[in-house]
């Protein structure tokens, strides 16, 4: 159907929020959904965004960052986003909603999905210039930019900040603050920090970790009064019992509260609470209008978190659709990591169950609380509590009901940690953001033919939100290909029954550096297109000489084969390295000749560099061999390696910058330059937060900040694109180097076979967290075997074009025959721009487009034309 049939239903979302955005794209994910058109109303001038990450937009000012799914969802021709309108007024008896443009939009369906606000107590001073909420991302701007002048203003004096709220977003506001340079007080009403979600043990070990980074906690405080001091700006907050601190800026983070006014004007029915009271599907009183989300009151309550609001999308969706679907109940499991400390609650937490039993481990010393709710005979597990560390969550939370097959003092002492062991039933829940069980992944498995993770998260949504179920979600899979009788190997290929990590310790053991050796050793066979180019690259990472020397040259694929990325019409392109794309009159000159000389075709890549396409096989030497005379050396642009480190102009030029990312760029180049790995690798720097050299889409990204270096790790781009996430902050120059060398080291050591970064963290296990602990706590004792492999590449490196011009027979292979020293003259183009590209085979073909060779002299084809050289 079109946009415009007549016989389509219209629905009006109002709202905009991530229970919106899973509303649409459940909808638009249905096969019979077709007779359906939507139109979503934002009152924010954007898309729908992650606001459960609202405070990574403090390591970075993008909002598209935070951006949810893909924005082909918003050009579907059946959905609308109109960003920057706001519904002012429902007419159920027209079935029109009041827009503030002043059009009326008329609807089939209506669904309220607007969201919450923040709540903030009845305090005064309240209104005072400094004060703020945590909602929105023009709330954290607002708050980033107030902060940032301060600081300007008074260099040298830090800024004080409070928040009112130690729950959740309490934390979460403690943390931004600090990421912005400024002090930290919590001010909590109850008894301890995050009453909701953990006991007084609990609460008593989360504030010791608290306090420890530095940020000042007050439990049992009640806030009385801000004060501006005759200036119409926050100066201090004074508490119930008298006492008072300066503050500059505080953040109320109390809570929230239904945005239901829409819903209350238009007649529906209220909670005594707030929220729209709706049915098990989700419908109000008028069967024309349903409410999802935070505004909508299900079962006398209203639910604060994403994944019941997810859950109510479904079932709406579900209904519209002619289903029978009904709201399943919502886990009110949160797992977190707040200020980079773990906290997990699940299930009957406080321990409310008639006869329940708690079984609870505490060591102060290294900051841990678990606590497990078990029934009265020990069985059956009710709920739980883990702070510091929360890594059984993910095995715990499922099994909630369900009975124990060990000793639950053995699932929290620190000699346990069988979680991960314990068989799960179909009606576990593994994901609770996208409500996916257990019995679905398995299905997934033995009826939709999934044979991967990726294929599992691709049919069922698991581990798509926030992740934290992924270790879980892999095991279950295999654990089902396993019982279906396919074989869940890591084996490299029939040769080697390994893995490429397994095959790489192996190799880096024995010493071995050739691959008749290695097969012998630890393979069987003759090897093949998988395995050679793998140990070829294994021998390359651990410094095995030059990549053609002797049997070593014959393993590679084609573009390392001949140093050079192949192209479509058989020539290869030419990449010089130019580090953190900075580059001299004189060099752009030499390049710009040898591209006139040999009718290049020159393009500006993404990575600050210059490609010139068109070289045949047997000008690679002569090419080089200028360029290597002009200062310049291989760009590794054919090999899995590191390619670029692209940089913004940094502090150099740039009034913004606050770090010279030009020069960290180039050193950074220049010490990872030709470093073999399972895949290519990229980095970014960009000298402040504005991030103009795109370092978060890069396997490593480097953000300056006015204290040293933030490191993101885990981006890319291609099909499946990933944001890096934050590995550290505010390091030094050594620092951050250091963490660079370990992180590539680590990676190139345990990914699999052509494995990216962003794959390779969400299928090591632990994550990114693991690998943290690794690179900067040196958990697993093998940071000197890193810094040392990491020398001895720097150490040894040697430019690949170079070396071959100084060998007569590594330049033998550079010819267009084995046979033949004459040059390939089966070479067509048509110019274009000004430049010559390859003709295609319908070009060849017409005669009114004409076609030239290599010397841009026209040639005459009767056709397409097919020549085999043996």
């Amino acid at each position: 159907m079109s946009p415009t049939d007549p016989n389509q239903r219209h629905v009006v979302v109002v709202g905009a929020g991530m229970v919106a955005h899973r509303f649409v794209e459940a909808l638009r994910a249905r096969d019979n959904a077709d007779s359906y058109r939507v139109t979503v109303l934002a009152e924010e001038p954007r898309p729908p965004y992650d606001r459960v990450a609202l405070t990574s937009y403090f390591t970075g000012r993008d909002p598209d960052d935070l951006a949810l799914g893909q924005d082909q969802l918003w050009r579907d021709p059946l959905v609308r986003l109109r960003k920057g309108v706001r519904a002012l007024r429902v007419d159920r008896l027209a079935r029109v909603v009041e827009l503030s443009t002043g059009q009326l939009l008329s609807y089939d369906h209506l669904v309220l999905a607007t969201g919450s606000y923040a709540a903030v107590p009845p305090v005064a001073g309240k209104d005072l210039r400094g004060c703020f909420v945590y909602r929105t991302i023009d709330d954290v701007a607002d708050l980033r930019s107030f902060v940032e002048k301060l600081r300007a203003d008074h260099p040298g004096r830090p800024v004080r900040g409070a928040v009112v709220g130690g729950g959740l977003l309490g934390l979460e506001a403690a943390g931004a603050l600090q990421a912005l340079g400024a002090e930290a007080t919590v001010v909590e009403f109850a008894p301890r920090l995050m009453p909701l979600q953990v006991d007084e043990g609990g609460g008593a070990q989360l504030r010791r970790l608290i306090e420890a980074l530095g940020v000042t906690v007050r439990t049992d405080t009640a806030t009385a009064k801000i004060t501006d001091k005759r200036t119409g700006r926050v100066r201090a907050m004074t508490f119930a019992d008298g006492d008072s601190i300066d503050v500059e800026v505080v953040i109320f983070a109390t809570g929230v509260r239904p945005r239901d006014e829409l819903a209350r004007d238009a007649g529906l029915t209220i909670g005594e609470r707030g929220g729209v009271v709706v049915d098990s599907g989700c419908r109000t009183d008028d069967e024309l209008v349903s409410a999802i989300g935070e505004v909508a009151c299900i079962d006398a309550r209203v639910w604060g978190l994403v994944a019941p609001g997810y859950a109510m999308a479904e079932v709406v969706v579900d209904r519209l659709l002619d289903g029978e679907a009904t709201f399943p109940g919502a886990d009110s499991s949160t797992k977190l990591k707040l200020l980079g400390v773990d906290v997990a609650s699940f299930g009957d937490a406080f321990a409310t169950t008639s006869g329940c039993l708690e079984v609870a481990y505490a060591d102060a010393v290294n900051g841990v609380y678990k606590k497990l709710v078990v029934s009265d005979d020990a069985r059956t597990l009710l709920g739980g509590i883990l702070v510091g560390d929360a890594s059984a969550y993910a095995s715990l939370r499922p099994m909630l009901g369900q009975e124990l097959a060990c000793d639950p003092a053995a699932l929290v002492a620190p000699e346990g940690g069988e979680a991960a062991q314990l068989e799960l039933p179909d009606e576990a829940t593994v994901c609770s953001c996208n409500n996916v069980s257990a019995g679905q992944v398995r299905r997934a498995v033995d009826q939709e033919g999934c044979c991967s993770l990726a294929d599992v998260k691709g049919c069922t949504k698991a581990g798509t939100s926030c992740g934290s179920c992924l270790p879980l979600v892999k095991k279950i899979t295999e654990v089902q290909l396993a019982a279906a009788g396919v074989e869940v190997t890591k084996a490299l290929c029939e040769h080697f029954s390994m893995s490429r990590a397994e095959l790489f310790g192996a190799v880096q053991v024995t010493g071995l550096t050739t691959f008749s050796a290695i097969v012998e050793r630890h393979g069987t066979g003759h090897g093949c297109d998988v395995c050679k180019p793998t140990v070829a690259s294994i021998l390359a990472s651990l410094g095995n000489g030059h990549i053609l020397d002797g049997e070593q040259g014959g393993l590679q694929d084609t573009n390392d084969h001949m140093l050079a990325n192949l192209q479509k019409d058989g020539t290869y392109s030419v990449v010089p390295r130019i580090p953190g794309g900075e580059i001299t009159p004189q060099g752009l000159i030499a390049i710009g000749q040898v591209a006139a000389d040999f009718d290049l075709y020159t393009k500006i890549t993404g990575g600050q560099r210059i490609d010139l396409f068109g070289a045949r096989v047997d000008q690679l030497p002569v090419i080089w061999k200028r360029l290597v005379d002009a200062g310049f050396e291989s760009g590794h642009a054919y090999g899995k390696s590191l390619r670029t480190v692209k940089s913004c102009v940094g502090r150099t030029w740039c009034r913004y910058g606050v770090q010279d990312s030009v020069g960290m760029a180039i050193a950074l180049e220049l010490r990872y330059r030709g470093l073999r790995s399972p895949h290519k690798l990229k980095v970014g720097v960009s000298g402040c937060a504005r991030e103009c050299a795109e370092a978060r889409g890069k396997d490593v990204g480097v953000i300056a900040t006015e204290k040293g270096w933030n490191l993101y790790v885990g981006g890319n781009g291609g099909f499946t694109p990933r944001h890096a996430q934050l590995l550290a902050e505010d390091l030094d120059d050594a620092g951050l180097v250091q963490a660079i060398d370990r992180f590539f080291m680590y990676y190139i050591r345990t990914a699999d076979r052509l494995q990216r970064t962003a794959a390779w963290l969400e299928e090591i296990d632990g994550g990114l967290d693991h690998v943290r602990d690794v690179i900067l706590h040196d958990s697993l004792g093998v940071a000197a075997d890193l810094d040392a492999a990491m020398a001895k590449h720097v150490d040894s490196y040697s430019d690949e074009w170079r070396d071959v011009l100084d060998d007569p027979a590594k330049l033998a292979r550079f010819a267009s025959f084995v046979n033949d020293d004459t040059p390939d003259d089966d070479l067509h183009y048509v110019v274009e721009r000004g430049q010559r590209r390859p003709a295609t085979s319908a070009e060849r073909s017409d005669p009114q487009i004409e076609v030239v060779d290599a010397a841009r002299r026209p040639v005459f084809l009767s056709g397409p034309t097919l020549e085999i050289r043996r």
